[in-house]
């Protein structure tokens, strides 16, 4: 059963992580990018800017349904979040994500061709691991005791039924 906490260790190490994969289809093709992303815990949504010439526009309008994957392999620390998302024009709120990394891309957050990727998150699976240096230590003792190593804490977390 999902609690308050594990949705909040996930918000913890995306805010951490902070970089995704944004995994879309196109037909049957899948197609990832990398995205920064922006969330807000009490609406429990993630955010993007997007460009409204970028193919993901197309292929979300068709099939919603995208998968974010973080990961931090420093610290052997993952995230896979599915989810359902949608493209709008909000001009507020491309205003309030506006920061520097979309000044890469556009030259301010009136550019008409910003637009909001929002991301209803309905579970997500993580892997929080003790860091690379101790997991391969705990995987070559294991291979000399065989047993199993603990290589951390993997959950499933229920967005939709908390």
């Amino acid at each position: 059963m999902t609690t308050h906490k594990d949705i909040a260790h996930v918000w913890d190490m995306v805010e951490n992580i902070g970089i995704c994969m944004l995994v879309s289809r196109e037909g049957e093709v899948m197609r990832s990018r990398p995205m920064a992303a922006y969330f807000d815990r009490e609406e429990e949504m993630l955010y993007f800017l997007t460009d409204v010439a970028s193919h993901k526009d197309e292929e979300i309008a068709r099939n919603p349904h995208v998968t974010l994957a973080f990961a931090d392999t420093s610290k052997q620390d993952y995230v896979s979040l599915t989810g359902l998302a949608e493209i709008s024009n909000d001009r507020e709120k491309i205003r309030e994500l506006w920061a520097t990394p979309a000044k890469a891309w556009w030259d301010s957050p009136d550019d008409p061709s910003i637009r909001v990727l929002k991301i209803t998150p309905q579970d997500a699976q993580y892997w929080d691991g003790p860091g690379t240096a101790v997991a391969y230590f705990k995987m070559a003792a294991a291979a000399f005791t065989s047993a199993k190593p603990d290589l951390g804490e993997s959950r499933k977390v229920d967005f939709k039924g908390h």
